[in-house]
């Protein structure tokens, strides 16, 4: 049984011997080299291509005829409530007090009403050009991948804001190459 015993104890030590050389040659190696090569990318300006687009034109179009009737409808408004407060300012010497209230009462209401119009318009206005703008970034997208992959970039830059003041030579600007994708130019 001891023999045993020590058989099975002198060949743990040595597998944990060799298991010690095998980790300790993996750490013993010499370092390897990772070579980098720089990345071809492109860049552009985002908003130049974007408003060069006809459909950002129309986009911006039909937004500006939204605006213009909400704007008629809002001045409409103000030119009511204009009229039934010089009327109710004409008449105030000679309203009894029960229609001087209720005239007052009227014009706090169509006060509120014009605000509460003015701000639903504005709502209204922003969700719209967020609906018509949305298909135009997604051509412009689409575009800008489709020109990303025919030139193997690894990423296309957009210059707007100054957010990139310096690309080094191993960018390309890639402005043209969109407008052409596009089938503006």
């Amino acid at each position: 049984m001891n023999r045993i015993l020590t058989m099975i104890t002198l060949f743990a030590c040595v597998g944990t011997m060799s298991a010690q050389e095998t980790v300790h040659s993996d750490f013993s190696a010499a370092p390897q080299q990772v070579i980098v090569q720089p990345q071809h990318f492109g860049y552009l300006s985002y908003n130049d291509v974007l408003h060069a687009m006809p459909e950002y034109a129309q986009a911006m179009k039909s937004l500006e005829e939204l605006k213009k009737t909400y704007d008629q409808e809002v001045e409409r408004s103000e030119q009511d409530f204009s009229k039934k407060f010089t009327e109710y300012l004409d008449g105030q010497k000679t309203f009894p007090e029960n229609i001087m209230l209720k005239r007052q009462k009227e014009l706090q209401q169509l006060m509120e009403q014009s605000l509460l119009f003015k701000k639903e318009a504005q709502e209204l206005l922003t969700k719209a050009e967020k609906e018509l703008m949305e298909p135009v970034h997604a051509l412009l997208k689409e575009a800008i991948n489709a020109v990303g992959k025919k030139r193997n970039y690894a990423y296309v830059l957009n210059t707007d804001v100054n957010a990139y003041p310096y690309i080094s030579d191993d960018g390309e600007n890639c402005t043209d190459a969109v407008l052409i994708e596009l089938g503006i130019k």
